[in-house]
Formats: C-alpha cells, sequence, structure tokens
C-alpha cells in the first residue's frame, strides 16, 4: 500500500509530519514529470524543425557559392532525416502509448 511508505514511524496512520513528507514527494515528483514532458516536447520540435530546415540550408549554401559544403550536407540528410523522424516518432508513439495505459481499463485497480 502507498501509505505504508510514508508511515515511518510505522503506527498505521499518517501524522502531520509525514503527511507533509508525502505532499513534498508528491510535489516533487509532479515538477520531475512536467520538467520531462517539456524536455521531450522541446527536443522533438527541434528535430521537426531541422527537418523542415535542412533543404532551406543546403539552398542557401549553393547561393551563397559553398557548393561543396551544400554538397557534403546534402550526402548526409539521408541519415540525418531517418534520425531525426525517428526522434519524432518515438514522441508521438510513445506519448499515444501512455494515454492508452493512463485511460485502459484492463488494469487491475488499487
Amino acid at each position: 500500500m502507498v501509505k505504508d511508505q510514508y508511515d515511518l514511524n510505522s503506527n498505521g496512520k499518517i501524522d502531520a509530519d509525514e503527511r507533509e513528507f508525502m505532499m513534498e514527494d508528491r510535489r516533487l515528483r509532479m515538477e520531475d514529470q512536467n520538467a520531462k514532458r517539456d524536455t521531450q516536447r522541446r527536443l522533438t520540435i527541434a528535430c521537426a524543425a531541422g527537418m523542415l530546415l535542412y533543404p532551406v540550408v543546403i539552398v542557401i549554401a549553393v547561393l551563397v557559392g559553398l557548393d561543396r559544403a551544400a554538397e557534403l550536407i546534402a550526402d548526409i540528410a539521408s541519415v540525418f532525416c531517418v534520425a531525426a523522424s525517428g526522434v519524432v516518432a518515438a514522441y508521438f508513439g510513445f506519448n499515444a502509448m501512455e494515454n492508452k495505459n493512463a485511460t485502459s481499463t484492463d488494469r487491475p485497480s488499487k
């Protein structure tokens, strides 16, 4: 039971100081989850923006006269796009799985 985790003196009930400890622990867990979601969202946005801007960078390199640089950038485009799209796909896939698990009714109740 979750209460046993916070019942520090094992008296069978949550005292005021134990409740304060429990609430602080919950608050920290929520802050960590929010930070994790924000980081994942920023990483996904950066990868998606990179995939969209990649061709623009190649065109700019050609217009500036950096033909060799444009050629080198174009050579690694396939690897970059696969890796970046993998990050974006994983983000959406894991979010979908997490949402499905959160609303699933086949889990035993606690």
